[in-house]
């Protein structure tokens, strides 16, 4: 934990986890328009993590050791592989309204794992803040018009719901591990074993074969490099920072605004109805 941030950065990355990571909803939606999705997710946190790296060792800062290659392994195996994998694979199973409505629920398994560990024992205020939080993005989802009786995928949901566990935990786990100090580097160095792990699942699940290179629309490229510069090199740098920087039940809250700007975002560039909802 960074004893005193400054409240200006502060703001900057919960603007930028808030904001940003709201928008790669829809960026993800085109980008695997032509791409497939592990090897598109892959590809992105490969190139914005060697950028990260290279940029930090320009820099002329430390080069990581192997227990810092251990730790970032296991953040960047958690929170992309399976947290954002996972999310990327499910979706091809069960509606993204439904999606978000489990993601929703993340805040919940960061404010228990961080209690049972010894953290900060949540609050009447906290369980309320999880419950209005949750309700909103019910109301907000409406997941009665996506399911229709028990037509919820099972494998899917379970997929989805392990994956925001792994990502609290991958979460919970980067707060006291040895990284190294310089953040450009650490975050490159998670992006680059993320990236990795997502190209070879994606391999091993057969993406390879439903790939057609001259399908790849140029729209679909251009999502790509947004994801690349705003979703990982911005968004999850500020994600990263704001997990020393502050509380996780403060950070978690992120589940709460993505969906709201996600669809806002929709409605004025993805022409999505925006209805009295």
């Amino acid at each position: 934990m960074q004893p005193h941030p400054s409240r200006l950065k502060l703001l900057a990355a919960f603007a930028s986890v808030y904001f940003v990571w709201g928008s790669t909803y829809l960026g993800i939606r085109i980008a695997i328009e032509t791409l497939p999705p592990l090897l598109m997710a892959g590809i992105r946190f490969i190139i914005a993590g060697g950028i990260l790296y290279l940029w930090g060792l320009l820099r002329g800062h430390e080069r990581p050791t192997l227990g810092h290659w251990k730790s970032t392994a296991i953040i960047g195996l958690m929170l992309l592989l399976v947290g954002n994998g996972g999310l990327s694979w499910s979706e091809q199973l069960i509606p993204s309204g439904v999606a978000a409505l489990l993601v929703a629920v993340s805040p919940l398994w960061f404010i228990l794992l961080e209690w049972i560990q010894g953290g900060i024992k949540p609050t009447a205020g906290v369980f309320l803040g999880l419950f209005l939080g949750t309700f909103g993005i019910v109301v907000l989802i409406d997941p009665a018009n996506f399911v229709g009786g028990l037509s919820v995928n099972i494998l899917g949901a379970l997929v989805l719901l392990g994956s925001s566990i792994c990502w609290a935990v991958g979460s919970l786990y980067s707060r006291q591990a040895k990284l190294p100090s310089s953040p450009s580097i650490a975050n490159g160095m998670e992006m680059l074993v993320g990236g990795v792990g997502l190209l070879v699942v994606g391999t091993l699940t057969g993406e390879w074969s439903s790939f057609n290179a001259s399908a790849v629309t140029s729209r679909s490229l251009f999502a790509v490099a947004y994801l690349i510069v705003f979703g990982s090199i911005i968004g999850f740098s500020s994600y990263v920072y704001l997990l020393r920087a502050t509380t996780l039940s403060r950070v978690s809250t992120y589940a709460y605004v993505n969906p709201v700007v996600a669809v806002i975002i929709g409605w004025l560039v993805g022409g999505e109805t925006l209805g009295g909802r």
